[in-house]
């Protein structure tokens, strides 16, 4: 499993940071989302999963 970030559609509501902060960040100028890595770790997929879906722009993807 892999993530993919689109920054381009991101709105910057910061669910993904609160949700699992070692993968993501906000941009400090727009606080749109950075993608810290892209693989997560085996403890990470289930609250990983649900930031995807929860991502309010569609802004985050998952490559399998």
């Amino acid at each position: 499993m892999r993530v993919r970030v689109d920054s381009g559609v991101c709105v910057g509501a910061g669910l993904c940071v609160l949700r699992v902060p070692g993968m993501f960040d906000q941009d400090d100028t727009d606080g749109t989302v950075v993608l810290l890595r892209a693989d997560p770790d085996p403890g990470e997929e289930d609250a990983l999963l649900k930031t995807v879906t929860s991502c309010p722009s569609g802004a985050l993807q998952l490559d399998r």
